[in-house]
């Protein structure tokens, strides 16, 4: 099937649509590459006002994307806004593993993307990396695993972040506290046969975990808008969650976060889920 012209937004990289697989060497499109397309826009369409938003405040935008893999957010994000409407604008691609560090830059070079750079650092040591300004507009993190979307929150707060954009990923660390404190659990609140058996233990944990991020989120300052990414890619984790700071902490969810981690037997994980001293 040939391309049509309305697969591909004006002024699009036929050559990084070739380079992410959603292009074929000489040019098609088949029915796999067009729905890969179609969840690319339909990403884009979440955060491009977040990014318009943060460039009205005039100045150079800056967004890093936290457990980058191939840098395929990155990449489509300068090539559908970066270019033409925040041409010294930057990106940051964080990622562990060299070899994609390499290849993203050597793919950058080769498509003139000079905004984007790449550092191979753990979510966790970006927070206090000095490679990174101390003031990011955006941050993303899809599928960030584990910890890693957590520490990307603890990022984004360090770094006034004006928006934050998750797609979280699994995270065992409350489901394993839950399993570990179960015991003596059991016999206090009829809530815990929420989670008594394992499958729910997994499932519930990873549903408490978001729901404790949010609150956590809304603490410091931000706005949420929690919905799902229908399409992208092919999982069941298609949880967004998009934050807008508005300045304005909430002590409610501060409180109900206490309240919860006190309840359920995650005590041990407040340092964690941390919140701003001043909604104590």
């Amino acid at each position: 099937m040939n391309t049509k012209t309305y697969d591909i937004r004006p002024g699009q990289s036929v050559e990084l649509l070739k380079a992410l697989h959603i292009l074929t060497r000489d040019g098609k499109m088949n029915q796999d590459s067009r729905r890969k397309l179609k969840q690319v826009y339909h990403l884009f369409q979440f955060i491009e006002p977040l990014l318009q938003d943060a460039l009205n405040h005039g100045h150079d935008l800056t967004l890093v994307d936290h457990g980058a893999g191939k840098s395929y957010l990155g990449f489509i994000l300068f090539d559908l806004f970066f270019k033409e409407h925040a041409p010294q604008g930057r990106i940051w691609g964080i990622e562990t593993r060299d070899e994609l560090v390499t290849s993203s830059r050597e793919l950058a070079k080769h498509l003139g993307f000079g905004g984007m750079e790449f550092l191979n650092l753990s979510v966790a040591d970006s927070i206090n990396s000095a490679a990174l300004p101390a003031r990011i507009d955006v941050v993303t993190a899809l599928h960030a695993c584990n910890t890693a979307t957590d520490d990307a929150i603890r990022f984004a707060l360090a770094r006034g972040a004006r928006h934050i954009v998750l797609v979280p990923c699994c995270q065992a660390e409350v489901a394993a506290t839950l399993r570990k404190n179960k015991g003596q659990m059991l016999g206090k609140s009829a809530l815990t046969e929420l989670w008594r058996h394992p499958i729910h233990t997994r499932e519930f944990g990873s549903q408490l975990t978001n729901v404790l991020r949010c609150l956590q989120l809304e603490a410091h300052g931000y706005q949420l808008n929690v919905t799902e990414l229908v399409g992208w890619e092919h999982s069941m984790k298609n949880e967004l969650i998009i934050a807008s700071h508005t300045g304005h902490g909430k002590r409610a969810s501060a409180t109900r976060l206490g309240e919860i981690l006190a309840t359920i037997g995650l005590e041990e994980l407040r340092e964690r889920f941390f919140v701003p001293d001043a909604t104590h």
